[in-house]
């Protein structure tokens, strides 16, 4: 995240990273820009880009799955909650490296944790609007992540908290590796490790992995 200013050199590494040049600079530094930035600044912010970009990786999303897969309604409808859910908008942005261009104003509490996803939309809408659907499907293609929706993250804390009442599963720094983060986490004296393409997948597979040891050894 940035508290300076935007500058030309900004705006070089942010489109090399997201792989479009914009044709409307305007419009690239207001997708990049945050609340707080623009309160500060009296500048416009990317809360309405990320309405717009909500629905133009839905569809993405949606038309990929559509022509891709052979599942009804139903399926197709859990299907998408993995590649559009916060945790992997957040790990597509992640991917993007996104996150080191957005400009913000004070310190870094007052980021929510939704805003990795929300500035990722904002992207996919500025690119959507300066070049059209063809260049932001484009720009989905490279980065939409699949988390599984089933949150094991979420799963392994219930368990861990349901036995102990009060310890939660410890996380390492997740550390790239030959172009994959890999993580461990440890829980109830035993350890788990899992690798993904993001920080976010590296997690998530490490607390699959280790709520899986712990069912066993239940089960034992």
């Amino acid at each position: 995240m940035r508290n300076g200013d935007w500058t030309e050199e900004t705006e070089r590494q942010a489109e090399n990273a997201i792989g479009y040049s914009f044709r409307d600079k305007r419009l690239l530094k207001q997708c990049f820009t945050h609340t707080t930035y623009a309160n500060a600044k009296g500048c416009d912010h990317n809360e309405r880009l990320e309405f717009l970009g909500d629905a133009v990786v839905g569809l993405y999303v949606t038309e990929e799955l559509y022509r891709n897969t052979k599942s009804g309604e139903g399926k197709l409808t859990d299907l998408r909650k993995n590649y559009v859910s916060e945790e992997a908008l957040n790990a597509a942005a992640e991917k993007a490296g996104l996150m080191q261009f957005l400009l913000v104003s004070g310190k870094a509490e007052n980021i929510g944790k939704k805003t990795p996803s929300n500035l990722f939309e904002a992207v996919a809408a500025g690119i959507f609007l300066d070049g059209g659907r063809k260049r932001a499907n484009e720009f989905l293609s490279r980065f939409i992540t699949e988390v599984k929706t089933e949150n094991a993250i979420n799963e392994l804390q219930e368990y861990v908290q349901a036995i102990t009442h009060a310890n939660l599963p410890q996380y390492t720094d997740c550390v790239l590796k030959k172009e994959r983060f890999h993580c461990t986490v440890s829980a109830l004296g035993d350890r788990a490790e899992g690798s993904g393409e993001t920080k976010q997948a590296a997690k998530t597979q490490a607390a699959k992995n280790l709520l899986e040891i712990l069912k066993k050894r239940t089960k034992d």
